[in-house]
């Protein structure tokens, strides 16, 4: 029969900080002593139940009553507070570069992406979440009212899982005691007075002897912070100060002169040399520090008692997630409009030469704003019992499918903007089908050429997954030292994703990020086998040792097949020490959007590394951007570059060396007390890589006489007159390899205060090494201790600790999230924001039992309002938004209700 989830067994993990760093709990002597009544559990990392947690390898785990205590509402906020978590994901402030997946939140364990991160409910695979052919989960698509655990191993398990789960597995695991209706609401506002966050959750059970049934709906409806309150400019560095700094698409149109030289016209039809100072585009009011959201969560879980030996269950769970944000007036550029080469005869040329114009923003058809709805579904049903007393067996069918639509207002369509030029077609006729434009002047473009120009863009698109998986799992025999535990099964995995752009869009008629349709699918057969050999017991220096192993075979239709294994010692020396280690290989197939996906372009922000080059004591930098044929005294004019991205449908799978080794130490001379250090080593060969543009062209400048491979024309080209970067390629490809090394740290004490249980926990990250061979033979391109770049942040050090004090009627709790030190990709030395600060979030809550059915809790993130640091090359608002906070401070308060 079904083994109870258990959790209870956590419940050492009191209240206080999510998250308690290698597994290892603190026991009373009470608790040691009843060990033996403990039931065993399933346990990430391992198909075979187990007592504990401890000897599985690193494992965090986030208890139903941290979750409640922390006053956090989405699943990713708590995840990405890990201190094993690094580089990129998508979140309300870092959405926008979550490609295809606006307000899809992720977790990226390790840095080495959101695809090598294995989401799992309940021990299975999770649909992936945005609008068509998307590589993970959206964490948010369960209600945390449903969530008893959430178990993170930071560890490959490949050998277990199967592909993906190269850096580790987060497994999100559902409560199975819920009894009665609980309710609760919750409202959160910064101290500026925006972002409003209402949050309003409920959970029903009914449970009996053979069975029971769980529902629970969430719903959240987040406002947006508009990012001009947070940043009212973009920043940029000169004469050794920051200063706001415009983007080169100005409202009055940017051009080149025969002569090289460039201006920018103003009103009517006057015009003069550019300044980016003085001409340059500020958008921040158009966009958004923290996107809004509105989602609605549901699931419905039941399991019920067919026979003594024979029980069903199944799961359903629905997700709506709608999006509305905004964005700047849109850029017409020269480079994608050939119309724009605009003769010194032409009717609206006022200089009397050959113009190219290269940008011009429409100022007049005001913001765009952007959509994005998705659906999402997943639903089990199976089947699970037992073989006599000891065996047990599992059936199950996994289907998920997610569905979306999203797109963009005011685009203009490129072949009418073309229209409006030729004189030969357009007419200033005031019934003209096709009117005639001046876009030589802020204000020029009439109400009616934006009518016949502007549209509106939608594109369609979804994933879906199907698994099919059968287990067993009991004791083979019995050993001198105890039973020699055993887990077998087989699966089918299909994987589809598809996406629809536009139609302008596939013709690249629409001015946005031209793409094509992507449809396809990835197939595996799989069978694995697993085993626990307990080899000693109660002899000197040995309370107990124990070896396990683990073998995977996949069969995979494009790809072949592959087997990977994991091996793993435990040992449990005495005296509350224990040691242990894991060695295993993992495989990683590319997802459907790497493969699949179209290519596309579009503007992505990129640092220019010879921006003002010529005032730089870097010689080789100064050397290769004269070479280049870059300008003395040239200025970036934009922050974003025209970058190509998209898939490659020539890429080959992953493969992966992991190592863990560590030590748990609980002295029975201080009970409460919990100490667990761990080291990591990760190494992927032809990992799956799209390289940053900012990355590409730092690594090439630095490089002697531009020997880099990144410097090839492939890569990146400029226009020949102005220096600007008119194309660059970030399209995913197999690199040489990854390696990723370091060593997780944590501290638990659990002990009396003044009649109360106090907690205290702490969890440190060291990253020693993070590095990527872009091609055999290649200098390494170096992350840790890096940010920015559009990468994210790699510091060396992260950290999160609390304390906490729990009382029959209220509990409250002090955390503070540490973020090191951090050197900026793309900046030189004696560049502002080369190197950015420790920063450090503090952040409290209390809860106070009104009644025995109503809780109230309140609480307060970001106490001290720390802001986010100046990031050189930064994604958005001036930092890197995908590590720091944005909202600054803010609180909330939350009452909860049980009837």
């Amino acid at each position: 029969m079904k083994t109870p989830a258990k959790w209870i067994v956590m419940s050492a993990l009191s209240a206080g900080l999510p998250v308690v760093g290698g597994g290892a709990m603190a026991q009373t002597p009470q608790q040691s002593a009843s060990a033996s009544a403990i039931e065993e559990i399933l346990v990430t990392g391992s198909r075979i139940p187990r007592a504990d947690i401890e000897g599985v390898g690193p494992v965090s785990v986030i208890s139903l009553e941290q979750i409640d205590k922390s006053g956090i509402v989405t699943v990713e906020t708590l995840l990405q507070r890990l201190p094993a978590s690094a580089g990129f994901a998508g979140n309300q402030t870092s959405a926008y570069w979550a490609t295809r997946g606006w307000g899809t939140t992720q977790v990226n364990l390790r840095g080495l992406g959101i695809n090598r991160t294995l989401v799992l409910l309940d021990g299975r695979r999770l649909v992936n979440g945005g609008t068509g052919a998307n590589s993970s989960p959206d964490l948010s698509m369960i209600p945390t009212s449903l969530i008893g655990r959430m178990e993170v191993l930071k560890d490959g398990a490949s050998a277990i899982y199967g592909a993906d789960a190269v850096a580790g597995v987060v497994n999100i695991i559902t409560r199975d005691d819920l009894e009665g209706l609980k309710m609760s609401a919750r409202y959160g506002v910064t101290e500026e007075g925006d972002g409003d966050d209402i949050t309003l959750d409920l959970s029903y059970g009914v449970r009996s002897d053979a069975g029971g049934i769980s529902f629970a709906a969430s719903y959240q409806d987040a406002s947006a912070v508009n990012m001009a309150s947070r940043a009212p400019c973009s920043l940029g560095e000169s004469a050794g100060a920051l200063i706001c700094v415009g983007s080169g698409a100005t409202a009055g149109g940017r051009a080149a002169l025969p002569n090289g030289q460039i201006i920018n016209f103003t009103t009517g039809n006057a015009f003069e040399l550019f300044n980016v100072a003085r001409h340059g585009y500020q958008g921040n009011e158009f966009l958004n520090a923290v996107n809004p959201i509105k989602r609605l969560n549901t699931a419905l879980l039941a399991d019920y008692e067919i026979t003594p030996e024979i029980e069903a269950f199944g799961q359903f769970l629905y997700t709506r997630r709608e999006t509305d944000q905004i964005a700047t007036p849109g850029t017409l550029t020269g480079a994608t409009i050939p119309a724009f080469a605009i003769a010194a005869n032409h009717p609206t040329n006022p200089t009397g030469q050959n113009i190219s114009l290269i940008q011009r923003r429409l100022v007049e058809g005001g913001p765009r704003f952007s959509f994005q709805d998705t659906d999402t579904y997943q639903a089990v049903a199976g089947l699970r019992g037992n073989i006599g007393d000891r065996w047990n067996w599992e059936a199950a069918v996994d289907y998920g499918n997610n569905s979306g639509v999203d797109g963009f207002t005011n685009v203009a369509n490129k072949q009418n903007v073309a229209n409006t030029l030729n004189t030969a077609l357009c007419s200033n006729a005031p019934n003209a089908a096709i009117p005639c434009a001046d876009y030589l002047g802020a204000g020029d473009v009439t109400p009616r050429v934006l009518n016949y120009i502007l549209t509106t863009i939608r594109d369609n698109g979804g994933n879906e997954t199907l698994n099919l998986n059968a287990d067993i799992v009991g004791p083979l025999f019995e050993l001198p030292a105890g039973s020699l535990q055993m887990a077998a099964g087989v699966a089918y995995r299909r994987d589809e994703g598809s996406r629809f752009p536009d139609n302008l869009t596939v013709l690249g008629i629409a001015n946005t990020n031209q793409q094509t349709p992507i449809v396809g699918q990835v197939k595996a057969t799989e069978a694995y086998a697993e085993a626990s050999v307990p080899l000693l017991r109660d002899v000197p220096a040995v309370e107990m040792l124990e070896f396990n192993a683990a073998i995977r075979y996949s069969d995979y239709d494009r790809f072949g097949s592959d087997t990977n294994y994991k091996l793993s010692g435990d040992w449990a020396v005495g005296l509350g020490l224990r040691v242990r280690s894991t060695y295993g290989t993992a495989f990683r197939v590319p997802s459907v959007a790497e493969l699949f996906g179209g290519v596309s372009e579009g503007n992505l922000t990129t640092t220019d590394p010879c921006s003002r080059y010529s005032t730089s004591t870097n010689a080789t930098l100064v050397a290769n951007c004269r070479a280049s044929g870059v300008p003395a005294g040239y200025i970036q004019p934009n922050n974003t570059v025209l970058t190509r991205t998209g898939g490659n449908i020539a890429l080959t799978p992953e493969s992966a060396k992991t190592f863990t080794v560590g030590a748990v130490l609980e002295p029975p001379a201080a009970p409460g007390l919990a100490l667990t250090v761990d080291y990591y080593r990760i190494k992927i060969d032809e990992a799956v890589r799209a390289i940053p543009g900012s990355t590409k062209l730092a690594v090439c400048y630095a490089s002697a006489n531009l020997s880099h491979p990144f410097c090839s024309p492939t890569n990146f080209t400029r226009n020949a007159l102005t220096g600007e970067i008119n194309f660059l390629s970030s399209q995913p490809v197999n690199v040489g390899s990854e390696t990723a090394s370091g060593i997780d740290m944590a501290v638990r004490y659990g002990f009396e205060l003044m009649g109360r249980q106090a907690t205290i926990d702490t969890s440190v990250t060291y990253l020693k090494k993070y590095e990527i061979i872009p091609f055999p033979t290649a200098a390494p391109i170096i992350f840790d201790g890096f940010i920015g770049g559009g990468n994210g942040g790699y510091p060396h050090w992260r950290g999160i600790a609390s304390f906490s004090v729990d009382d029959p009627n209220w509990s409250a709790t002090y955390s503070v999230q540490w973020i090191g030190k951090a050197t900026d990709f793309n900046a030189a030395p004696t560049n502002i924001g080369y190197r950015a600060p420790n920063v450090f979030y503090h952040n409290a809550q209390f809860a106070y039992q009104l009644t025995e059915q109503a809780l109230l809790a309140v609480g307060i993130d970001n106490l001290f309002d720390k802001k986010a640091p100046y990031i050189r090359s930064w994604t958005d608002a001036n930092t890197d938004t995908m590590t720091y906070d944005l909202l600054g401070r803010r609180g909330y308060v939350r009452i909860t209700y049980d009837f």
